[in-house]
């Protein structure tokens, strides 16, 4: 029976206890629409399904490895390029290759840190909430900046609400050490992640490729490794 038991609960996707909450109003409501009348009942169990999907917090494998950059979000990668980190993360007005992972309200939202370092400052500027996926979000939207002091160099990652998302959460503090892979933080409902990169970094990811938080790598260290060639099927 004991073998049972942990093979289920094994089985079952953890939900992060940022979705408690909210997962218990979209229970409450359904069951009071559904006490108003009936076939609302099964609208709102929809929606409370898709609340709980939501807020999931799948187990991941993650590469350790220096010379990776992990991806820090799931969804599609949306830019690959070089942009100007804001100003608040104090990384200089020079252009770095940056990464941006755009996520969709069906995405794990999640995030996760992309190398292992400290995290030397935490910046966080109010904004707009325009569509994530735009460009100009980087600059406009409301967004929380952490700067990972590496062995490569500064890595600033940029968590930007979306047109949906109306709270960014991070869960750790300036002078904490992570690792690849360990949670940092998560915004609710739709949003974007970028990733700044130090000189010598060379992504390997391109534009409209997935990636899966903690799993995919997003970039490597290392003059000699060739950019990645792609083909779409």
């Amino acid at each position: 029976m004991e073998s049972v038991l942990k093979s289920i609960r094994d089985s079952l996707v953890p939900i992060h206890r940022e979705g408690y909450p909210f997962i218990a109003i979209f229970v409450f409501v359904t069951l009071f629409i559904g006490w108003l009348w009936a076939p609302l009942f099964w609208v709102g169990l929809i929606l409370t399904g898709w609340c709980t999907f939501f807020f999931r917090d799948p187990k991941r494998v993650t590469p350790v490895d220096p010379g990776l950059v992990v991806s820090p979000a799931d969804g599609r990668v949306s830019f690959v390029g070089p942009a100007v980190p804001p100003r608040e993360l104090e990384l200089g007005p020079l252009p770095r290759i940056r990464v941006s992972v755009f996520m969709n309200v069906f995405n794990c939202h999640v995030n996760r840190a992309p190398v292992a370092g400290r995290v030397m400052r935490i910046a966080y500027r109010p904004g707009k909430f325009v569509n994530a996926d735009l460009d100009k979000a980087s600059e406009d939207n409301e967004r929380n900046g952490l700067v990972f002091q590496t062995e490569r160099g500064p890595v600033g990652v940029v968590q930007i609400a979306g047109l949906v998302a109306r709270r960014i959460v991070c869960f750790t503090q300036e002078g904490a050490l992570l690792a690849p892979g360990e949670r940092f933080g998560l915004i609710r409902f739709g949003s974007r992640l970028d990733v700044y990169l130090p000189e010598g970094a060379v992504p390997q990811v391109a534009i409209g490729q997935t990636a899966v938080a903690g799993e995919t790598v997003i970039a490597r260290f290392g003059g000699g490794v060739p950019e990645p060639v792609v083909r779409v099927d």
